[in-house]
């Protein structure tokens, strides 16, 4: 019987062998390469590694020291200052005297003390100065000085459930209320979409859908009372929605 033979695999194992250490030694010639560079550029560029180094060890040094003795002191001052004016602030939104005095007040100050205007400019940067917008924002609206109000508003931030949009929806009613509709609207639907809760969220919602149905924004108002029915079912904006659905569901068909 005739017997395959294998023949060259020696031969091939070897030419195999040779192949892969010249693979091998091209890699490691490569790298050889490659750190001869880097070598090189380092000690060309040293002077201004050394710099860059030493200016990020001293931005982090002097980091530490202003966190500590400058910007938690500043922190610590700004907040004994908003408490004055939050205390007329926190008055007026639970009185029903003189109101209107109470809101002057906790924006200017008296005695001697900072209102929410002084607190907001002397102390920007802080987390009491940032809400010092908020309140001065609020307070203005209150006062029916819309301009003043939409300006603090836009400069406070917040990363808060609540606050944050209450903010927004806050700008959208000073822009309802000089009769400016479109920019309520926008800005119902940024504080809606800002968070996303049973509150706030359906609150907005509602305030947008019926802002769309005054600029005849049928199909907009009816999707955005549709959302509030299937999204918050349980929310107070919930409870008479099928009467707006149908109004804006009617208004669209004409």
């Amino acid at each position: 019987m005739a017997t395959y033979k294998k023949t060259g695999s020696k031969a091939k194992k070897d030419q195999n062998n040779t192949a892969e250490h010249s693979t091998t030694a091209d890699v490691f010639n490569t790298l050889d390469e490659t750190a001869s560079r880097s070598e090189k550029f380092v000690i060309k560029n040293q002077k201004t590694i050394f710099i860059v180094l030493g200016l990020v060890v001293a931005l982090i040094l002097g980091y530490l020291p202003y966190q500590k003795y400058i910007k938690a002191p500043k922190e610590k001052e700004a907040a004994n200052e908003l408490a004055f004016p939050k205390a007329y602030f926190e008055e007026a939104s639970t009185g029903s005297v003189a109101v209107d005095s109470l809101y002057t007040l906790a924006l200017n100050g008296a005695d001697g003390k900072l209102g929410f205007v002084d607190v907001s400019s002397q102390y920007s940067g802080t987390k009491a100065g940032n809400l010092a917008n908020y309140y001065a924002g609020i307070s203005y609206l209150k006062l029916k000085n819309y301009k003043e109000a939409i300006e603090y508003l836009e400069k406070f931030s917040s990363e808060d459930e609540l606050l944050a949009p209450t903010a927004k929806g806050a700008i959208g009613d000073a822009f309802a209320d000089i009769n400016q509709p479109e920019d309520a609207l926008d800005y119902y639907l940024k504080a809606a979409d800002l968070r996303d809760n049973n509150f706030s969220t359906p609150l907005f919602l509602f305030k947008a859908g019926n802002t769309a149905m005054d600029l005849e924004k049928f199909s907009k108002a009816l999707e955005l009372f549709n959302r509030i029915k299937t999204d918050y079912p349980n929310s107070d904006e919930a409870k008479n929605i099928d009467i707006h659905i149908s109004r804006a569901t009617y208004a669209s068909k004409k």
